[in-house]
Protein backbone atom coordinates (compact mmCIF):
# COMPACT_ATOMS: atom_id res chain seq x y z
CA UNK A 1 0.00 0.00 0.00
CA UNK A 2 1.27 3.33 -1.46
CA UNK A 3 1.84 6.44 1.52
CA UNK A 4 -0.49 8.69 0.00
CA UNK A 5 -3.05 5.55 0.39
CA UNK A 6 -1.79 4.88 4.12
CA UNK A 7 -2.40 8.94 4.81
CA UNK A 8 -5.82 8.80 3.25
CA UNK A 9 -7.03 6.24 5.55
CA UNK A 10 -5.47 7.69 8.16
CA UNK A 11 -7.23 11.09 8.06
CA UNK A 12 -10.56 9.13 7.08
CA UNK A 13 -10.16 7.43 10.80
CA UNK A 14 -8.73 10.57 12.39
CA UNK A 15 -12.25 12.39 11.53
CA UNK A 16 -14.77 9.23 11.92
CA UNK A 17 -12.46 9.01 15.80
CA UNK A 18 -13.44 12.66 15.85
CA UNK A 19 -16.98 12.73 14.48
CA UNK A 20 -17.72 10.08 17.41
CA UNK A 21 -17.15 12.31 20.39
CA UNK A 22 -19.12 15.15 19.08
CA UNK A 23 -22.37 15.38 20.47
CA UNK A 24 -25.71 17.35 19.02
CA UNK A 25 -28.44 18.17 20.42
CA UNK A 26 -31.44 15.60 19.61
CA UNK A 27 -33.39 19.18 19.54
CA UNK A 28 -30.99 20.68 16.77
CA UNK A 29 -31.62 17.74 14.12
CA UNK A 30 -33.14 19.62 10.93
CA UNK A 31 -34.77 16.12 9.49
CA UNK A 32 -35.70 16.93 5.61
CA UNK A 33 -37.71 14.13 4.15
CA UNK A 34 -38.48 14.24 0.58
CA UNK A 35 -40.55 11.04 -1.97
CA UNK A 36 -37.88 11.07 -5.14
CA UNK A 37 -39.90 10.50 -8.19
CA UNK A 38 -39.10 6.41 -8.36
CA UNK A 39 -40.85 5.80 -5.23
CA UNK A 40 -37.51 6.23 -2.75
CA UNK A 41 -38.14 7.72 0.40
CA UNK A 42 -35.03 10.20 1.18
CA UNK A 43 -33.95 11.60 4.90
CA UNK A 44 -31.54 14.34 4.65
CA UNK A 45 -29.77 16.22 7.78
CA UNK A 46 -26.82 18.68 7.39
CA UNK A 47 -23.98 18.58 9.73
CA UNK A 48 -20.43 20.46 8.55
CA UNK A 49 -18.37 20.05 11.56
CA UNK A 50 -16.80 17.55 9.64
CA UNK A 51 -15.90 16.41 6.11
CA UNK A 52 -17.49 12.97 5.90
CA UNK A 53 -20.86 12.09 4.54
CA UNK A 54 -22.41 8.95 5.91
CA UNK A 55 -25.65 7.05 4.57
CA UNK A 56 -27.63 4.32 4.82
CA UNK A 57 -29.83 2.65 2.19
CA UNK A 58 -32.74 -0.06 4.44
CA UNK A 59 -34.56 -2.29 1.80
CA UNK A 60 -37.60 -3.86 3.37
CA UNK A 61 -35.93 -7.39 1.99
CA UNK A 62 -35.46 -9.97 5.07
CA UNK A 63 -36.00 -12.99 6.00
CA UNK A 64 -39.46 -12.58 6.16
CA UNK A 65 -39.46 -12.69 2.45
CA UNK A 66 -38.59 -15.77 1.96
CA UNK A 67 -39.75 -19.43 2.26
CA UNK A 68 -38.88 -21.54 5.19
CA UNK A 69 -37.38 -24.25 2.75
CA UNK A 70 -34.91 -21.75 1.53
CA UNK A 71 -34.14 -19.96 4.83
CA UNK A 72 -31.13 -17.43 4.07
CA UNK A 73 -31.89 -16.55 1.20
CA UNK A 74 -32.05 -12.70 2.36
CA UNK A 75 -28.95 -13.12 4.29
CA UNK A 76 -27.05 -14.82 0.98
CA UNK A 77 -28.39 -12.34 -1.48
CA UNK A 78 -26.93 -9.21 0.96
CA UNK A 79 -23.47 -10.50 1.19
CA UNK A 80 -23.42 -11.29 -2.25
CA UNK A 81 -23.98 -7.96 -3.50
CA UNK A 82 -20.38 -6.95 -3.61
CA UNK A 83 -18.83 -10.41 -5.06
CA UNK A 84 -18.81 -8.82 -8.44
CA UNK A 85 -20.85 -6.44 -10.90
CA UNK A 86 -21.47 -6.11 -15.00
CA UNK A 87 -18.01 -3.60 -14.61
CA UNK A 88 -16.23 -4.53 -11.20
CA UNK A 89 -14.90 -8.07 -10.13
CA UNK A 90 -15.15 -8.59 -6.12
CA UNK A 91 -11.69 -7.55 -5.34
CA UNK A 92 -12.04 -4.20 -7.58
CA UNK A 93 -14.89 -3.06 -5.41
CA UNK A 94 -12.78 -3.56 -2.14
CA UNK A 95 -9.47 -2.33 -3.91
CA UNK A 96 -11.78 1.12 -4.77
CA UNK A 97 -13.45 1.24 -1.51
CA UNK A 98 -10.16 1.28 0.29
CA UNK A 99 -8.60 4.15 -1.80
CA UNK A 100 -10.92 6.50 -1.05
CA UNK A 101 -10.48 5.42 2.15
CA UNK A 102 -14.45 5.06 2.55
CA UNK A 103 -16.10 2.27 4.55
CA UNK A 104 -19.07 0.17 3.64
CA UNK A 105 -21.37 -2.68 4.99
CA UNK A 106 -24.14 -4.58 4.41
CA UNK A 107 -25.85 -6.40 7.08
CA UNK A 108 -29.56 -8.13 7.43
CA UNK A 109 -32.04 -8.36 10.24
CA UNK A 110 -35.20 -9.78 11.34
CA UNK A 111 -36.88 -7.07 9.42
CA UNK A 112 -34.80 -5.87 6.51
CA UNK A 113 -31.62 -5.50 4.88
CA UNK A 114 -29.12 -2.46 5.20
CA UNK A 115 -26.38 -1.18 3.09
CA UNK A 116 -23.95 1.43 4.65
CA UNK A 117 -21.51 3.78 3.57
CA UNK A 118 -18.85 6.36 5.04
CA UNK A 119 -16.90 8.70 2.64
CA UNK A 120 -14.91 11.93 2.99
CA UNK A 121 -16.53 14.88 1.34
CA UNK A 122 -14.70 15.11 -1.55
CA UNK A 123 -14.71 11.39 -2.73
CA UNK A 124 -18.28 11.25 -2.16
CA UNK A 125 -19.37 11.04 -5.63
CA UNK A 126 -16.74 8.16 -6.12
CA UNK A 127 -18.39 6.40 -3.32
CA UNK A 128 -21.65 6.88 -3.95
CA UNK A 129 -20.81 5.66 -8.01
CA UNK A 130 -19.56 2.65 -6.43
CA UNK A 131 -21.99 1.77 -4.09
CA UNK A 132 -25.04 2.70 -6.82
CA UNK A 133 -23.27 0.04 -9.63
CA UNK A 134 -23.33 -2.28 -5.98
CA UNK A 135 -27.15 -1.83 -5.44
CA UNK A 136 -28.20 -2.20 -9.31
CA UNK A 137 -25.55 -4.44 -10.96
CA UNK A 138 -24.35 -7.67 -8.97
CA UNK A 139 -23.80 -10.31 -10.93
CA UNK A 140 -24.13 -13.22 -8.52
CA UNK A 141 -21.23 -14.74 -10.23
CA UNK A 142 -22.07 -18.74 -9.53
CA UNK A 143 -18.42 -19.30 -8.27
CA UNK A 144 -18.93 -16.57 -5.46
CA UNK A 145 -22.33 -18.11 -4.72
CA UNK A 146 -20.66 -21.50 -4.17
CA UNK A 147 -17.84 -19.79 -2.11
CA UNK A 148 -20.12 -17.68 -0.08
CA UNK A 149 -22.16 -20.70 0.87
CA UNK A 150 -19.05 -22.49 2.15
CA UNK A 151 -17.98 -19.58 4.36
CA UNK A 152 -21.44 -19.38 5.62
CA UNK A 153 -21.90 -22.82 6.84
CA UNK A 154 -18.80 -23.06 8.33
CA UNK A 155 -19.24 -20.05 10.12
CA UNK A 156 -22.74 -21.77 11.27
CA UNK A 157 -20.90 -25.01 12.21
CA UNK A 158 -18.36 -22.68 14.40
CA UNK A 159 -21.26 -21.00 15.81
CA UNK A 160 -22.98 -24.57 16.65
CA UNK A 161 -20.14 -24.90 19.39
CA UNK A 162 -20.84 -21.71 21.15
CA UNK A 163 -23.42 -22.47 24.19
CA UNK A 164 -24.75 -18.65 23.50
CA UNK A 165 -26.07 -19.52 20.60
CA UNK A 166 -27.24 -22.60 20.52
CA UNK A 167 -29.36 -21.39 23.38
CA UNK A 168 -30.99 -18.46 21.56
CA UNK A 169 -31.05 -20.50 18.14
CA UNK A 170 -33.29 -22.99 20.51
CA UNK A 171 -35.32 -20.20 22.22
CA UNK A 172 -36.04 -18.19 18.83
CA UNK A 173 -37.74 -21.48 17.52
CA UNK A 174 -39.61 -22.30 20.82
CA UNK A 175 -40.92 -19.13 20.85
CA UNK A 176 -42.19 -18.09 17.10
CA UNK A 177 -42.60 -21.72 15.34
CA UNK A 178 -42.70 -21.47 11.92
CA UNK A 179 -42.63 -18.12 11.97
CA UNK A 180 -38.92 -16.29 10.48
CA UNK A 181 -38.27 -14.69 13.20
CA UNK A 182 -38.31 -18.45 15.10
CA UNK A 183 -34.54 -18.89 12.69
CA UNK A 184 -31.31 -17.35 12.12
CA UNK A 185 -30.66 -15.03 9.29
CA UNK A 186 -28.11 -16.99 7.43
CA UNK A 187 -30.53 -20.05 7.89
CA UNK A 188 -29.34 -23.74 7.97
CA UNK A 189 -27.11 -25.86 5.94
CA UNK A 190 -29.46 -27.90 4.33
CA UNK A 191 -31.89 -24.48 3.33
CA UNK A 192 -28.27 -22.64 2.30
CA UNK A 193 -27.32 -25.41 -0.21
CA UNK A 194 -31.19 -25.32 -1.74
CA UNK A 195 -31.02 -21.98 -2.66
CA UNK A 196 -29.81 -21.41 -6.24
CA UNK A 197 -28.89 -18.19 -9.03
CA UNK A 198 -32.23 -17.86 -9.88
CA UNK A 199 -33.38 -18.03 -6.42
CA UNK A 200 -31.36 -15.09 -5.82
CA UNK A 201 -31.62 -13.23 -8.74
CA UNK A 202 -35.37 -13.79 -8.08
CA UNK A 203 -35.26 -12.18 -4.89
CA UNK A 204 -32.76 -8.86 -5.99
CA UNK A 205 -35.39 -8.42 -8.50
CA UNK A 206 -38.34 -8.74 -6.53
CA UNK A 207 -37.26 -6.62 -3.17
CA UNK A 208 -34.48 -4.21 -4.46
CA UNK A 209 -36.62 -1.80 -5.67
CA UNK A 210 -36.38 1.79 -4.83
CA UNK A 211 -40.59 2.19 -3.62
CA UNK A 212 -39.23 -0.82 -1.14
CA UNK A 213 -36.58 1.22 0.11
CA UNK A 214 -35.13 4.35 2.47
CA UNK A 215 -32.46 6.53 2.35
CA UNK A 216 -30.85 8.28 5.23
CA UNK A 217 -27.76 11.05 4.32
CA UNK A 218 -26.19 12.62 7.60
CA UNK A 219 -23.11 15.04 6.67
CA UNK A 220 -21.53 17.63 5.18
CA UNK A 221 -23.94 17.84 2.18
CA UNK A 222 -26.90 20.08 0.95
CA UNK A 223 -29.59 19.31 -0.48
CA UNK A 224 -28.94 20.40 -4.39
CA UNK A 225 -25.36 18.16 -4.12
CA UNK A 226 -28.02 15.48 -2.94
CA UNK A 227 -30.34 15.94 -5.40
CA UNK A 228 -27.37 16.02 -8.46
CA UNK A 229 -25.93 12.82 -7.05
CA UNK A 230 -29.49 10.75 -6.81
CA UNK A 231 -30.37 12.09 -10.01
CA UNK A 232 -26.53 10.99 -11.41
CA UNK A 233 -26.45 7.68 -10.02
CA UNK A 234 -30.12 6.34 -8.80
CA UNK A 235 -32.72 7.45 -11.37
CA UNK A 236 -31.86 4.21 -13.33
CA UNK A 237 -33.53 2.48 -10.60
CA UNK A 238 -36.91 1.92 -11.47
CA UNK A 239 -39.55 0.97 -9.73
CA UNK A 240 -41.54 -2.23 -9.19
CA UNK A 241 -44.84 -3.71 -7.79
CA UNK A 242 -43.67 -5.33 -4.36
CA UNK A 243 -45.54 -8.45 -3.43
CA UNK A 244 -44.90 -9.12 0.51
CA UNK A 245 -44.80 -12.66 1.72
CA UNK A 246 -45.40 -11.74 5.64
CA UNK A 247 -47.09 -14.69 7.06
CA UNK A 248 -50.30 -13.74 9.08
CA UNK A 249 -50.73 -17.34 10.60
CA UNK A 250 -48.66 -20.27 12.33
CA UNK A 251 -47.46 -22.86 14.10
CA UNK A 252 -48.00 -22.24 17.52
CA UNK A 253 -44.48 -22.05 19.61
CA UNK A 254 -43.47 -24.16 22.73
CA UNK A 255 -43.06 -23.40 26.13
CA UNK A 256 -41.57 -24.89 29.64
CA UNK A 257 -38.44 -26.05 29.42
CA UNK A 258 -35.55 -27.14 27.15
CA UNK A 259 -32.29 -28.67 28.22
CA UNK A 260 -29.24 -29.11 25.86
CA UNK A 261 -26.55 -30.62 27.29
CA UNK A 262 -22.94 -30.07 26.91
CA UNK A 263 -20.09 -29.91 28.87
CA UNK A 264 -19.87 -26.49 30.56
CA UNK A 265 -18.57 -24.97 33.46
CA UNK A 266 -21.45 -22.76 33.65
CA UNK A 267 -25.02 -23.22 32.22
CA UNK A 268 -26.32 -20.75 29.91
CA UNK A 269 -29.56 -19.51 30.81
CA UNK A 270 -32.91 -18.38 28.56
CA UNK A 271 -36.27 -17.40 30.08
CA UNK A 272 -38.76 -15.29 27.90
CA UNK A 273 -41.37 -15.36 25.97
CA UNK A 274 -43.02 -13.35 23.00
CA UNK A 275 -43.03 -9.53 23.32
CA UNK A 276 -44.15 -6.74 21.56
CA UNK A 277 -44.09 -4.92 18.37
CA UNK A 278 -42.26 -1.75 17.59
CA UNK A 279 -45.55 -0.45 16.53
CA UNK A 280 -47.59 -0.72 19.65
CA UNK A 281 -48.42 2.33 21.59
CA UNK A 282 -47.62 0.27 24.97
CA UNK A 283 -44.01 0.29 23.98
CA UNK A 284 -42.77 3.37 26.16
CA UNK A 285 -44.52 1.88 29.33
CA UNK A 286 -43.17 -1.68 28.31
CA UNK A 287 -39.23 0.10 28.04
CA UNK A 288 -39.82 2.06 31.77
CA UNK A 289 -40.84 -1.27 33.25
CA UNK A 290 -37.87 -3.49 32.09
CA UNK A 291 -35.76 -1.21 32.98
CA UNK A 292 -36.58 -1.70 36.55
CA UNK A 293 -36.42 -5.41 36.04
CA UNK A 294 -33.57 -6.05 34.20
CA UNK A 295 -32.45 -3.40 31.65
CA UNK A 296 -31.43 -0.94 34.33
CA UNK A 297 -28.10 -2.69 34.43
CA UNK A 298 -26.80 -2.70 38.17
CA UNK A 299 -29.98 -0.73 39.54
CA UNK A 300 -32.05 -3.32 37.84
CA UNK A 301 -34.15 -5.90 40.21
CA UNK A 302 -32.49 -8.51 38.67
CA UNK A 303 -29.03 -7.81 39.18
CA UNK A 304 -29.42 -6.63 42.88
CA UNK A 305 -30.90 -10.26 43.84
CA UNK A 306 -29.48 -12.51 41.37
CA UNK A 307 -25.61 -10.51 41.80
CA UNK A 308 -25.79 -8.38 44.83
CA UNK A 309 -27.84 -10.42 47.22
CA UNK A 310 -27.54 -14.05 46.24
CA UNK A 311 -24.36 -13.44 44.31
CA UNK A 312 -25.66 -16.12 41.82
CA UNK A 313 -23.92 -14.60 38.11
CA UNK A 314 -21.60 -11.73 37.29
CA UNK A 315 -24.21 -10.23 35.15
CA UNK A 316 -28.10 -10.56 34.52
CA UNK A 317 -30.11 -8.59 32.11
CA UNK A 318 -33.90 -8.44 30.40
CA UNK A 319 -34.83 -7.07 27.47
CA UNK A 320 -37.63 -6.65 24.45
CA UNK A 321 -36.28 -7.28 21.13
CA UNK A 322 -39.65 -5.31 19.24
CA UNK A 323 -39.53 -6.21 15.70
CA UNK A 324 -42.13 -5.33 13.26
CA UNK A 325 -44.60 -8.04 12.92
CA UNK A 326 -44.32 -9.75 16.30
CA UNK A 327 -41.96 -8.84 19.67
CA UNK A 328 -39.02 -10.82 21.64
CA UNK A 329 -38.94 -10.86 25.61
CA UNK A 330 -36.11 -12.42 27.36
CA UNK A 331 -33.82 -13.11 30.63
CA UNK A 332 -30.29 -13.95 30.22
CA UNK A 333 -28.15 -15.21 32.53
CA UNK A 334 -24.84 -17.39 33.32
CA UNK A 335 -24.37 -19.35 36.47
CA UNK A 336 -23.09 -22.47 37.99
CA UNK A 337 -24.48 -25.55 36.88
CA UNK A 338 -25.53 -26.17 39.83
CA UNK A 339 -27.01 -23.06 41.17
CA UNK A 340 -29.45 -22.58 37.82
CA UNK A 341 -32.29 -23.94 39.90
CA UNK A 342 -32.15 -21.35 42.23
CA UNK A 343 -31.49 -18.21 39.61
CA UNK A 344 -34.63 -19.55 37.46
CA UNK A 345 -36.49 -19.27 40.50
CA UNK A 346 -35.69 -16.58 41.22
CA UNK A 347 -36.03 -15.23 37.98
CA UNK A 348 -40.11 -16.13 38.03
CA UNK A 349 -40.21 -14.54 41.70
CA UNK A 350 -38.86 -11.08 40.07
CA UNK A 351 -40.97 -11.49 37.29
CA UNK A 352 -44.03 -12.09 39.65
CA UNK A 353 -43.48 -9.18 41.95
CA UNK A 354 -43.07 -6.96 38.98
CA UNK A 355 -46.86 -8.20 38.14
CA UNK A 356 -48.28 -8.31 41.34
CA UNK A 357 -47.49 -4.62 42.89
CA UNK A 358 -46.29 -0.92 42.06
CA UNK A 359 -43.29 0.06 41.68
CA UNK A 360 -41.51 2.80 43.71
CA UNK A 361 -41.11 6.21 42.93
CA UNK A 362 -37.72 6.31 43.17
CA UNK A 363 -37.81 3.61 40.63
CA UNK A 364 -39.84 5.07 38.25
CA UNK A 365 -37.70 8.27 38.48
CA UNK A 366 -34.51 6.46 38.04
CA UNK A 367 -35.71 4.59 34.99
CA UNK A 368 -37.23 7.72 33.60
CA UNK A 369 -34.09 9.92 34.17
CA UNK A 370 -31.83 6.92 32.20
CA UNK A 371 -34.40 6.51 29.43
CA UNK A 372 -34.30 10.56 28.60
CA UNK A 373 -30.73 10.92 29.30
CA UNK A 374 -29.44 8.42 27.45
CA UNK A 375 -31.54 9.20 24.48
CA UNK A 376 -29.42 11.79 23.09
CA UNK A 377 -26.53 8.92 22.61
CA UNK A 378 -28.54 7.50 19.59
CA UNK A 379 -27.81 10.77 17.52
CA UNK A 380 -24.30 11.13 18.31
CA UNK A 381 -22.39 10.12 15.70
CA UNK A 382 -23.43 10.51 11.89
CA UNK A 383 -23.58 6.82 11.99
CA UNK A 384 -25.85 6.58 14.78
CA UNK A 385 -28.04 9.40 13.25
CA UNK A 386 -28.01 7.71 9.58
CA UNK A 387 -29.01 4.38 10.97
CA UNK A 388 -31.33 5.75 13.31
CA UNK A 389 -33.34 8.08 11.06
CA UNK A 390 -33.85 4.81 8.43
CA UNK A 391 -35.50 2.98 11.78
CA UNK A 392 -37.75 6.15 12.07
CA UNK A 393 -39.38 5.55 8.86
CA UNK A 394 -39.78 2.12 8.30
CA UNK A 395 -41.35 2.05 11.45
CA UNK A 396 -43.39 5.24 11.58
CA UNK A 397 -42.53 6.78 14.35
CA UNK A 398 -42.79 10.40 12.62
CA UNK A 399 -40.17 12.74 11.86
CA UNK A 400 -41.10 14.60 15.31
CA UNK A 401 -40.57 11.22 17.47
CA UNK A 402 -36.56 12.74 18.36
CA UNK A 403 -38.62 15.79 20.50
CA UNK A 404 -42.01 13.59 21.37
CA UNK A 405 -40.01 10.70 22.78
CA UNK A 406 -38.91 11.97 26.38
CA UNK A 407 -42.50 12.92 26.82
CA UNK A 408 -43.60 9.59 25.97
CA UNK A 409 -41.43 8.43 28.58
CA UNK A 410 -42.04 11.02 31.43
CA UNK A 411 -45.74 10.58 30.82
CA UNK A 412 -45.65 6.83 31.95
CA UNK A 413 -47.31 6.07 35.33
CA UNK A 414 -47.05 3.28 37.82
CA UNK A 415 -50.50 2.13 37.38
CA UNK A 416 -48.99 1.40 33.49
CA UNK A 417 -45.76 0.18 34.78
CA UNK A 418 -48.05 -2.75 36.80
CA UNK A 419 -50.23 -2.85 33.84
CA UNK A 420 -47.62 -3.28 31.25
CA UNK A 421 -46.17 -5.98 33.26
CA UNK A 422 -49.73 -8.27 33.71
CA UNK A 423 -50.18 -8.03 29.91
CA UNK A 424 -46.65 -8.68 28.88
CA UNK A 425 -44.98 -10.85 31.17
CA UNK A 426 -46.61 -14.06 31.31
CA UNK A 427 -45.48 -17.02 33.67
CA UNK A 428 -47.78 -19.11 31.80
CA UNK A 429 -45.91 -18.98 28.37
CA UNK A 430 -42.54 -19.21 29.69
CA UNK A 431 -39.81 -20.61 27.44
CA UNK A 432 -36.58 -21.69 29.90
CA UNK A 433 -33.61 -23.09 27.42
CA UNK A 434 -30.77 -24.27 29.80
CA UNK A 435 -27.16 -25.27 27.91
CA UNK A 436 -25.02 -26.65 30.25
CA UNK A 437 -24.00 -30.55 32.27
CA UNK A 438 -27.35 -30.70 34.53
CA UNK A 439 -31.52 -30.33 34.86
Amino acid sequence: MNRSRLRKIFFLSFLLISSSLMIDSPDALEIRRTILPNGLTLLHVERHSLPIITATLLVKASPLDESPEKAGLANLTAELLTEGTEKRKAVDISEEIEFIGASFGVSVDSDYTMLSLSVLKKDVEKGVEIVSDILLNPLFPAEEIKRKKELIKGSLRQSEEEPSFIGEKAFKKAVFGDLPYGRIASGGMETIDRITRDDIKGFHSAFYTPNNAILSVVGDINDSEIKTLTEKFLSSWRPAEVKKSHPVHRTAGNKGIIFIKRDLAQANIIIGHEGIRRGDSDYYAVSVMNYILGGGGFSSRLMQSVRDEMGLAYDIHSFFTPNKEAGLFQVGVQTKNESAKAVISEVLRQIEKMRGGYVSDQELEDAKTYLTGSFPRRLETNRKTSDFLVALEFYGLGLDYIEKYPMYIKSVTKEEVRRVAMEYLDPGKLVIVIVGTRL
